[in-house]
């Protein structure tokens, strides 16, 4: 199976901002980025990365709390296939798929991915396989007829089983907490240092992220100094 992970390189996870600075928002998109292309290679599988700009690592090492993450990446991603494309997302992942069998296209910011998950995305059955995120979003896909395409602009499940729909497919959604749950918000750390245990954990936690068990019940994150 053909795997593409798609990572925004330019600016990621600016809406991660009021807890991150821009150095920090890349070194843990980066972080998150190493754990999806990990699950995926513990699978036997080989992922191919679409970028939105050349990835220079270098440029991470600007005082985020764990630049070790990117002696990791290097090595990591360092030998995997890339291709650039600095279209809007849809554009780039349709321009990326081509017509051969059984394609998929897991996010990189799925920060709770395990082989396991993904072994059950991939085994799933339908022309297509969807996951679906949280808030109306896709979180991966299968592709196994070259009649689908991607649109990832505004409510894409919707816009996906449509898709489905209208070109006579059939579709099998995967339910899954580890691969619904992409990292775009704040909370979103929460459910990582919750139920995480790769990179993307471990630099939160090194970063002084921490659970908060709020006075008034309400479950949260906090950051302390380190």
């Amino acid at each position: 199976m053909r795997i593409i992970v798609p990572f925004a390189n330019r600016d990621p996870k600016s809406r991660l901002a009021p807890v991150l600075s821009a150095a920090e928002r890349r070194e843990f998109a980066l972080a998150m980025l190493c754990d999806v292309v990990d699950a995926v290679e513990r699978t036997g599988y080989e992922p191919e990365l679409l970028l939105d700009e050349p990835l220079d690592l270098e440029a991470t090492i600007d005082g985020g709390p764990s630049a070790a993450v990117v002696d990791d990446a290097a090595a990591l991603l360092g030998s995997l296939p890339t291709t650039v494309d600095d279209r809007p997302l849809t554009v780039a992942v349709n321009a990326a798929l081509d017509d051969g069998p059984d394609q998929a296209v897991v996010m990189a910011d799925l920060a709770l991915a395990t082989p396991t998950a993904l072994r059950r995305l991939f085994a799933a059955g339908g022309d297509v396989a969807i996951v679906p995120g949280r808030g109306g979003g896709t979180n991966a896909l299968v592709v196994r007829d070259p009649a689908f395409f991607v649109d990832y602009h505004g409510a894409s499940y919707r816009d996906h089983r449509q898709i489905v729909a209208d070109a006579g497919l059939s579709a099998d959604v995967v339910d899954s907490m580890r691969l619904a749950t992409d990292v775009d918000e704040p909370s979103d750390l929460l459910e990582v240092l919750l139920h995480g245990d790769g990179r993307a954990r471990q630099w939160l936690v090194e970063a002084g992220f921490e659970v908060d068990d709020g006075d008034d019940g309400r479950v949260g994150v906090r950051r302390g100094l380190k």
